[in-house]
């Protein structure tokens, strides 16, 4: 097996193969994956792909969408929970993000990690992050808590 490295640490125990994977994991990853084929990237040429499933078992899916005033730009996660929130969705029971990354997965970036997080109803989500092949080989399970541990929150506050 080759060893897999998430921000410079090793994480061979969260990576599975896609086959082993849940039917139900394995949909949220190819909706990841055709989303991904929409992607608007002119400038970055870093197409990615996101999906979400809701509690009623919708998936929602997004792509990045670029823009040359950079600061108007969306994420594919955001993309896909802005689709799902605007329909009356908010809560949210898994997520997988699709990208094609050399050196390891393509994970949510800080802004989105946080975005999901106002929407995971104080429970965590799993998070699975994978490559767009013809069939992703290899993913990466984890969660969106796992990957923004004490995030910002207003009940943290109270």
């Amino acid at each position: 097996m080759t060893q897999v490295f998430i921000n410079g640490a090793r994480d061979d125990l969260n990576v599975r193969e896609f086959q082993s994977l849940d039917p139900s994991i394995q949909e949220i990853i190819l909706a990841a994956t055709e989303a991904r084929k929409q992607a608007y990237c002119p400038y970055s040429n870093f197409a990615v792909g996101a999906a979400l499933r809701t509690s009623d078992g919708t998936i929602y899916s997004g792509c990045n969408i670029e823009n040359g005033a950079y600061a108007t730009c969306i994420c594919a996660e955001r993309t896909a929970a802005v689709k799902a929130i605007s329909e009356g969705k908010r809560d949210f029971v898994a997520c997988a993000v699709v990208a094609q990354q050399d050196n390891g997965f393509t994970t949510p970036c800080g802004v989105c990690r946080q975005f999901l997080s106002e929407f995971v109803n104080g429970k965590d989500i799993p998070l699975y992050a994978a490559k767009p092949t013809n069939l992703p080989l290899r993913v990466l399970c984890t969660s969106v808590l796992q990957l923004l541990p004490n995030g910002f929150s207003f009940a943290n506050g109270k």
